[in-house]
């Protein structure tokens, strides 16, 4: 059960938008304490990212569903870091934690006294981890940019989207912000390795981490393409690149995935189709082969396969060990028996606002676990700031200064 495995471990998340969030988020799910710091004006720049918004709440209460995908577990608080005040604030909170996570462009915070030098000053066993678009040095290391950005530039969407010839072909990014959520395991998986390497050291570290150094990280097996070849690869649509057939095929009432792996499936596939003979053909007998002659073998199958439902390819795929699979809406998805019987929607109760639907972290699965909703903005101002040692009178003259914030109360809808 990993659910507490960060048990005493506290995380001041300077984060916001998707990477460091869906880090801190992770280390919350693992049992981490994490203190969610926010601007006092408007908070995470993705509480306003939407329609949809929680049906509870209003807009201006910053619940999109965009926003709770990666903020559970967290406590806010609403901090003018410009304010020295705020920045005294967050110095102190610093001293007591063991991992700060901020995306702020190179040198922002430094310039406000809340740098990695700035910090460590006052505990040196701060593990201090930086997400920016470019790194934190280089030409473009000022430069901003969003998982869209880098999408495009670190090559992913060179090779994804129709072939050129096609109607309609051109460069397509994916559905998700995929850089961002792999920056964000990335990031989680660093900051881990940096608290076991703290056990032996006692210091802590600063790691730099960059979205562009993990979007070209992520080019992974199209990336080793290019490099061994010397050739870019191309858009293919739906076929990969290097297995053969591992498409989307048309049923007769629908469309599935096959993904063929090796050749013993395809020999396999070749048994339930009625194409036997297919397996012993030179062309096709090995996965080199079917790459190389996939147009004169992408035809013989799509006849096949679209002379059978899917749900009949499906229970004869399955009964004869080969990969294949549905494509879902998201409606289909979440009615999955195997979906449900691996608990992965969750609900979370917010005090003000009720039930919170989210998906669980497939980090843990814990049964009995109450998730812990996501916080309104500056929900925990208050709470931290006793925690922290102020005064009820120091509290109150910095929240009458502007220096923090605390959420206000309105009815719910």
């Amino acid at each position: 059960m990993l659910h507490n495995a960060l048990g005493g471990v506290r995380v001041l998340d300077l984060s916001r938008i998707m990477a460091g969030p869906w880090c801190t988020q992770n280390l919350s799910d693992l049992g981490a304490e994490v203190i969610k710091v926010e601007g006092t004006l408007r908070g995470d720049d993705t509480r306003g990212w939407g329609p949809p918004f929680l049906d509870s709440t209003h807009e201006s209460d910053g619940f999109s569903a965009y926003y709770i995908s990666t903020n559970r577990g967290k406590r806010s608080i609403a901090v003018n870091f410009k304010d020295p005040a705020g920045v005294e604030l967050l110095t102190r909170l610093a001293r007591s934690a063991d991992i700060v996570v901020e995306n702020y462009r190179a040198g922002t915070l430094a310039r406000h006294g809340l740098g990695y030098d700035d910090l460590r000053a006052v505990n040196e066993r701060l593990i201090y981890l930086s997400i920016t678009g470019f790194g934190q040095d280089g030409p473009d290391a000022a430069k901003p940019g969003y998982d869209y950005v880098f999408q495009g530039l670190g090559g992913l969407m060179s090779y994804t989207g129709l072939p050129d010839g096609t109607p309609g072909a051109m460069p397509m990014r994916t559905g998700v912000a995929v850089v961002d959520l792999m920056t964000g395991m990335y990031a989680t998986s660093a900051v881990l390795a940096a608290l076991h390497q703290r056990e032996g050291t006692g210091a802590g570290q600063h790691i730099d981490l960059a979205l562009l150094d993990v979007a070209v990280a992520l080019n992974a097996n199209q990336g080793a393409n290019y490099l061994v070849s010397g050739e870019a690869p191309r858009r293919t649509g739906n076929a990969h690149p290097n297995c053969a057939p591992y498409e989307v095929f048309a049923t007769s009432d629908g469309h599935m995935i096959l993904a063929i792996g090796n050749d013993t499936q395809f020999e396999h596939f070749c048994v339930v189709a009625g194409l036997a003979g297919l397996a012993s053909d030179p062309r096709f007998s090995t996965n080199a082969g079917r790459l190389r002659h996939m147009d004169e073998l992408r035809p013989l199958l799509t006849e096949v396969i679209a002379s059978r439902s899917r749900a009949r390819w499906g229970q004869e795929l399955t009964a004869a060990g080969v990969p294949w699979g549905p494509i879902n809406t998201l409606d289909d998805v979440f009615r999955e028996p195997q979906v449900r019987h691996r608990d992965l929607v969750i609900h979370a109760a917010h005090p003000q606002f009720g039930d919170i639907p989210m998906t669980r972290n497939p980090l843990v699965r814990a049964p009995d676990l109450v998730p812990v909703a996501p916080p309104a903005h500056g929900e925990h101002t208050v709470e931290v700031l006793r925690d922290a040692r102020y005064t009820e009178e120091e509290i109150e003259a910095m929240i009458r200064s502007g220096a923090v914030r605390q959420a206000t109360e309105r009815a719910v809808i």
